[in-house]
């Protein structure tokens, strides 16, 4: 099978392909998607059969809960046990947006759906190519990232071609991605909100907006026996191909270390990758440089990270540096997912 491919814009919808894609997911089919974090993998959230095949087409462990995307508030209540006011408020302030919501579920949706637990994550996304599709669907699109389990998300359809070009039914082209890394998840299923993954939205800026809330212990010191019921947490995950270091400490030590290894590489003839900044890119004098952003912009730092990450895969780099990111705001989920993709690979400098 290969996937029909159809192109359009938020300004200049093709309400025709919209409805054949709803047509394909109201009969069991996946449809790929842009939402304004990075693309999804819509199935039928409904149809136990339709989240098997995500599933399958992904490599994916089927313990692993799929999100459930919808495109209209009163979507939310028939799927799930009851919507907290702490949720109402979050909701209100940020959805449509690049918030997911974890709380009870009800029957309507199925334990496939949700990865066996009884908790169910909902999103409103703010894309309007996403938001349609759902609609003709039916309401109701479970979608984790449109890419092959462990591989680097995809921020653009190329990469979703590359990757399930050949799995599945229909590839929706919608351009770039706005932030290019998934939503931030809090989970409303224990006393106090709990954020699961961070994302575009800061755990200073939920905060702010409800007073107390906490961070996931595992995102800080990961547990393999603790079941996350975050998405994508469980397992190493937005990995290249190449093996993936970061390296941590002042901006001259990070350099100076990144500027040894590439040289020490080149002498065993071989090429190393190095992710750096508008600032430090012309300071490394061996390997493939490549900037992933500013830190004086750390937004563009979000949004090009799995793009440079899939920029490597098409080298011939075995091995890939990267300065770390703690930036102010966005620096907790860059970091999480680079951390992730280097499987917590950690080189420390200058301490």
């Amino acid at each position: 099978m290969k996937a029909e491919v159809v192109s359009m814009t938020a300004e200049h919808l093709d309400l025709d392909a919209i409805c054949r894609a709803g047509e394909i997911l109201k009969k069991g089919g996946l449809v790929a998607f842009p939402t304004e974090t990075v693309y999804g993998l819509g199935g039928d959230a409904l149809n136990p059969g339709a989240s098997m095949k995500i599933y399958a087409a992904k490599g994916r462990p089927s313990d692993n809960p799929l999100i459930v995307h919808i495109a209209e508030f009163d979507k939310l209540a028939p799927i799930v046990g009851e919507i907290p006011e702490k949720a109402r408020i979050l909701a209100e302030k940020y959805w449509p947006g690049p918030l997911t919501m974890i709380l009870s579920k009800s029957d309507l949706v199925p334990k496939e759906t949700t990865g066996g637990l009884d908790s169910v994550a909902v999103r409103f996304p703010s894309d309007r190519i996403a938001q349609e599709m759902i609609k003709a669907a039916g309401g109701y699109v479970a979608a984790p990232s449109a890419n092959t389990s462990g591989r680097p998300s995809p921020t653009t359809a190329q990469h979703v071609i590359e990757d399930l070009g050949e799995e599945i039914d229909m590839i929706i082209d919608g351009g770039q991605v706005g932030i290019g890394l998934e939503s931030t998840i809090v989970d409303f299923t224990e006393e106090v909100p709990v954020v699961l993954r961070p994302g575009y939205i800061s755990l200073e800026m939920l905060q702010k907006t409800l007073g107390d809330v906490r961070m996931d212990k595992g995102l800080i010191a990961s547990d393999s026996k603790v079941r996350p019921k975050a998405p994508g947490m469980k397992y190493r995950h937005y990995a290249p191909k190449a093996d993936l270091a970061i390296v941590e400490g002042s901006q001259e030590a990070v350099v100076k270390k990144i500027n040894e290894l590439a040289a020490e590489a080149k002498a065993h003839g071989e090429l190393v990758g190095i992710i750096a900044t508008d600032e430090t890119k012309d300071r490394y004098q061996e390997g493939l440089v490549v900037s992933i952003g500013s830190r004086r912009e750390e937004e563009t730092i979000a949004h090009h990270l799995y793009e440079v990450l899939r920029e490597f895969d098409q080298s011939a780099v075995r091995s890939i540096y990267s300065e770390a990111f703690y930036t102010p705001r966005m620096g907790q989920a860059i970091m999480n997912r680079l951390l992730k993709a280097a499987g917590h690979k950690i080189i420390q400098v200058d301490k």
